[in-house]
């Protein structure tokens, strides 16, 4: 297993649309194994691969106490189950040291294919259900500052470039 890259905001490679794995094969698990270490280094509890400049639909979720409850969602496509929004503080390893509240639908139904190849479906509640519609919108090419207002997403921006600056 490796460490992998994470790309930061305002990276434009965070913005190319994921494409979908057309086979669970070696290579993909082995991304999903990579991915797993790379989000617990982090430390983290959601990666998608375009974090990893990866552009295909694979994500890596582990919310527990004890980071021993790893989940791979392969080609996840969601739907809300209810209009209930739930707002949550997210943050992002892809926007580091920023916290914003966002609102997201609290109980979703996934369908995915897991790390084995097999199709998948579950209704997910709470912070499950929001990490995941966070790591999808990864997915699309979007991120978390894209639900705030311009001047917010550009402070941000503002900060994290100063940030890459002062470290190059």
């Amino acid at each position: 297993m490796a460490i992998l890259s994470i790309l930061e905001f305002p990276d434009p490679r965070l913005r190319t649309v994921a494409v979908p794995v057309t086979e669970v094969d070696a290579r993909v698990r082995r991304l999903t194994d990579d991915m797993l270490e790379t989000m617990y280094d982090a430390p983290g509890i959601g990666l998608a691969a375009t974090q990893v400049d990866v552009h295909e639909r694979v994500i890596v979720i582990d919310i527990s106490e004890n980071k021993d409850q790893p989940k791979i969602f392969i080609n996840p496509v969601i739907e809300a189950l209810d209009e209930t929004l739930g707002e949550y503080d997210e943050g992002c390893l892809s926007v580091p040291g920023f916290f914003e509240t966002i609102r997201r639908p609290e109980r979703i139904r996934v369908t995915a294919i897991n790390r084995d190849g097999e199709v998948f479906s579950n209704e997910l509640d709470g912070l499950l259900a929001i990490c995941l519609q966070h790591e999808i919108d990864h997915l699309e090419g979007k991120l978390f500052v894209d639900y705030l207002s311009p001047l917010k997403r550009q402070r941000i921006r503002g900060k994290l470039e100063k940030a890459q600056r002062q470290r190059d």
